[in-house]
């Protein structure tokens, strides 16, 4: 849980059916381990950076960790390093997560734990989650998030290119 000041853990504790304070979560500082999470099927049609990115983790022994549900991906991130990336593709432009109830909830709560939550390339610049400004319920932004170290290296890529 965020209040934006940190993240705090909690865990229930069934025998008395309570949540209890686990700890304060923080990304690990060094980047943590070396994990990337991404759905890679959709790797041909992702923006280069990207895809050079991806290309560099698998050559320098990145572990690929993909649980398919954003929350789980992001959590796991949170406790061991690494990054999540659910970036727009040829096909979904905007990317597929919603910036609403996806994005800026999973924003917050990374970048209150010390990581960094961009969009990538996204309507023509790089940018933070937290600063897309949606103009339907249900608009979508591309997803970059994780510790510091991974997240820089996507977006230097990108302002390489």
């Amino acid at each position: 849980i965020t209040y934006g000041k940190g993240v705090f853990r909690f865990a229930l504790d069934t025998s008395i059916g309570e949540f209890l304070y686990v700890e304060q979560m923080k990304v690990p500082q060094d980047g943590g381990k070396k994990i990337y999470s991404c759905n890679e099927g959709n790797l041909h049609s992702w923006d280069e950076p990207i895809k050079d990115f991806v290309k560099d983790c698998k050559n320098s022994g990145y572990a690929a960790r993909y649980v398919g549900s954003m929350v789980s991906d992001v959590h796991r991130t949170l406790l061991y390093g690494g990054i999540f990336v659910y970036p727009a593709d040829k096909k979904s432009k905007k990317g597929k997560l919603r910036v609403l109830y996806e994005g800026y909830p999973m924003a917050m709560i990374t970048e209150q734990a010390g990581g960094l939550a961009s969009t990538g390339m996204y309507l023509g610049k790089i940018g933070r989650i937290l600063e897309v400004q949606p103009e339907h319920i249900h608009d979508r932004c591309p997803i970059i998030m994780g510790g510091e170290r991974d997240v820089s290296a996507v977006l230097k890529l990108y302002e390489s290119k």
